[in-house]
C-alpha cells in the first residue's frame, strides 16, 4: 500500500521544511559517474542540520532521515576534499575520511549527532558489483557466521572508528547513525551491531542501507538487535546476493519501492509482478534493470520524491483539518 495513505511508518509523520527544487524525474544517461563530479555539481535536498536551531537528525521524519543518509552514501563517493564541501552543506562541520587498505568511510559530525557512511562499490562501474558476490563465509565474533570479504572490510577500519568514538568523550554522548550504500551498506550492518556488542559506551540510533547485500546468516543477523531501515530498489541485483540457499539473510525492515520508485508494502504475488513490470520498464529504457536500480542516484531521487509526496499530504490534511 502507499504509505502517504499509511501510519505504518510512525514518525514519518513529523515534519520539517526541506523541499527546495524540483526532483529531476529522468535519469541523465549522459552524466558522468559521481565519483567524477565535484560538490558543486551535486543536488542535495535534505534538510541541513542545525544543532543551534534544535535541528538534529532526532527531529526528522523517517523519511527525511532516510533521504539525508542517502545522500551522505552518495557524496561518500566524491574525493574526499569535495565530500568534506558536500557534507558541509549538510550541516556537518567536521569530516573524517578513513582509509585502510581499500576499506573506506567517512564519519559526518556536528555538536550533536556522527554519521558514518561507508564507501561502497563505484557507481556504475559493474564490474566492482563482482566484489559484493563473493559468498565465502567468516565465523562472527558472536555468533552465526558473516560474509568474509564484508567482514574484512569492517575490520580494516574498525580501530581507527573505534578510537575516534572513545578518544573524545563528546562523541560518546552524540547520537550516532550509519549508513551506506551497495558494499558500504553491508559494512554498515556489520560495523553498527559490532559497535552495539562492545565495549564503547555508546548505542546506535538507527542503521539506514541502500542496495546492500546480504550479510551473514539467520544466528547472526539475530544476534546484534539495531533499528535498521534496509532500502530496496525494485531489481537492484545486488540485494538478491549472497543467495539464500548459502545460507544467507536480509536483517532491518525491508523498505521496498516499487516499479515507479513508490514505497509499498507488497506481498509476494504482487512483488513477482512488481518485479517483472521493472524489468520490462527497463527495456523500454533501453537499460538492464537489475542494475540501473542499483544506483545510488535512483534511490536519492526516489526517497526525496516519498518524502515530498507525504509532506504534501500533510499540507492537505491541515489546510482540511
Amino acid at each position: 500500500r502507499d504509505f502517504c495513505l499509511s501510519r505504518g511508518l510512525g514518525d514519518v509523520y513529523k515534519r520539517q521544511p526541506f523541499f527546495r527544487i524540483k526532483i529531476k524525474h529522468k535519469m541523465d544517461p549522459t552524466s558522468q559517474p559521481i565519483a567524477n563530479q565535484q560538490a558543486s555539481q551535486i543536488t542535495l535536498r535534505s534538510t541541513p542540520c542545525d544543532p543551534d536551531n534544535e535541528q538534529d537528525i532526532n527531529s526528522f521524519s523517517l523519511l527525511q532521515r532516510a533521504l539525508l543518509f542517502a545522500e551522505l552514501s552518495m557524496i561518500a563517493y566524491l574525493a574526499p576534499d569535495q565530500t568534506k564541501k558536500a557534507a558541509k552543506r549538510l550541516g556537518f562541520t567536521e569530516t573524517t575520511f578513513y582509509n585502510n587498505d581499500g576499506s573506506q568511510a567517512y564519519s559526518f559530525a556536528n555538536e550533536h549527532d556522527i554519521v558514518i557512511a561507508f564507501r561502497g562499490t563505484e557507481p556504475n562501474e559493474w564490474n566492482d558489483i563482482k566484489a559484493d558476490m563473493d559468498a565465502t563465509k567468516a565465523l562472527a565474533e558472536t555468533v552465526g557466521h558473516v560474509h568474509r570479504g564484508f567482514k574484512k572490510e569492517v575490520d580494516d577500519l574498525w580501530p581507527q572508528l573505534e578510537e575516534m568514538l572513545v578518544s573524545h568523550k563528546q562523541n560518546l554522548v552524540k547520537n550516532l547513525w550509519f549508513t551506506g550504500h551497495s558494499l558500504g551498506g553491508a559494512m554498515a550492518s556489520i560495523c553498527a551491531g559490532r559497535c552495539l556488542l562492545a565495549h564503547i559506551d555508546t548505542r546506535p540510533e538507527e542503521v539506514h542501507t541502500f542496495g546492500s547485500p546480504r550479510v551473514g546468516t539467520k544466528r547472526y543477523i539475530n544476534h546484534a538487535k539495531v533499528d535498521y531501515y534496509r532500502w530496496v530498489n525494485n531489481n537492484d541485483i545486488v540485494t538478491r546476493t549472497p543467495p539464500v540457499w548459502l545460507g544467507y539473510r536480509h536483517a532491518g525492515k525491508e523498505m521496498y519501492l516499487d516499479a515507479h520508485g513508490k514505497l509499498k508494502e507488497l506481498n509476494a504475488v504482487q512483488r513477482k509482478a512488481d518485479l517483472w513490470k521493472g524489468f520490462v520498464l527497463g527495456l523500454k529504457n533501453k537499460e538492464v534493470d537489475h542494475f540501473s536500480d542499483h544506483l545510488i542516484d535512483r534511490y536519492v531521487d526516489y526517497i526525496y520524491r516519498e518524502a515530498e509526496k507525504v509532506e504534501v499530504c500533510l499540507l492537505y490534511t491541515s489546510d482540511a483539518a
